[in-house]
């Protein structure tokens, strides 16, 4: 099992690739090449670890699966390779999340990290002007929530470790890279120092913008428990993260939400 996930599922030792334990089904591992998201990273042409990540959508013990599709959440989880995509550190290109046809919404995400330690940086829109951009640093078994329209990316801080993640989405899920590949990647790039130290360089392509970078906090006002894996916490109380296929259900946190 992969950390503290709850579902039997486990990582080939010599690749990025997924295997399900009884009862547990998922989709064969998709892999994202580096050539998939140069056109993000500071250095377009940099060598790197390809594939970049494994990612599996979908992942659920069988007997779950009817009520998970009758309430349009997904369980996904993605592993992260090791090393270094030039300076920076091995992530996701970044996305906004399109807006999902049964809500009408861009729908949030939850993540939580299984092992390693990762970065779910977030900002506001892929305009020009960024707004709000935030790094939450987070270790296995924390939280982090992306609220609905952010733009936003996972990133792998250790490049001598793989980073693996789970996270509820929306089941009619969709990405929109349009604004993030127009300004060459988000507008905050991760650099690592000699000391594998994570620094941010601003991009150019938008106009000036601070960064809040702060470790991951608790969501008691979205009603997510600090004591129970994602998935647990779903077989606890199905309700509880069901705004993540229907933000509405929690508009008046999404007005002054910050991760």
């Amino acid at each position: 099992m992969i950390g503290n996930s709850f579902l039997d599922v486990s990582l080939d030792p010599g690749e990025l690739s997924f295997l399900y334990g009884p009862g547990v089904i998922g989709p064969a591992t998709e892999f994202r090449r580096l050539d998939a998201i140069r056109a993000s990273l500071l250095d377009p042409n940099c060598a790197g670890p390809d594939p970049v990540y494994g990612i599996v959508m979908d992942v659920a013990r069988a007997s779950d699966l009817p009520l998970l599709r009758e309430r349009m959440l997904l369980y996904g989880i993605v592993a992260y390779a090791a090393g270094r995509l030039g300076e920076e550190p091995v992530r996701s290109q970044g996305h906004v999340h399109a807006i999902a046809p049964h809500s009408g919404c861009s729908p949030p995400e939850i993540f939580e990290v299984l092992e390693g330690r990762a970065i779910i940086y977030g900002q506001q829109t892929t305009e020009d002007d960024p707004g709000e951009c935030i790094a939450v640093t987070a270790n296995p078994g924390d939280k982090v929530v992306v609220p609905p329209g952010w733009a936003h990316c996972v990133v792998n801080t250790d490049p001598a470790h793989r980073m693996v993640f789970g996270a509820w989405c929306d089941r009619q899920y969709g990405f929109v890279y349009d604004g993030v590949r127009q300004h060459g990647g988000l507008a905050w790039f991760p650099v690592l120092t000699s000391a594998d130290r994570i620094e941010w360089r601003a991009n150019p392509s938008y106009r000036r913008s601070d960064l809040d970078a702060h470790a991951a906090r608790e969501y008691p006002e979205l009603g997510l428990a600090s004591d129970r894996s994602l998935y647990r916490q779903y077989l606890d109380d199905p309700d509880s993260v069901r705004w993540v296929a229907d933000p509405r259900r929690k508009q008046s946190v999404w007005e002054d939400f910050r991760p």
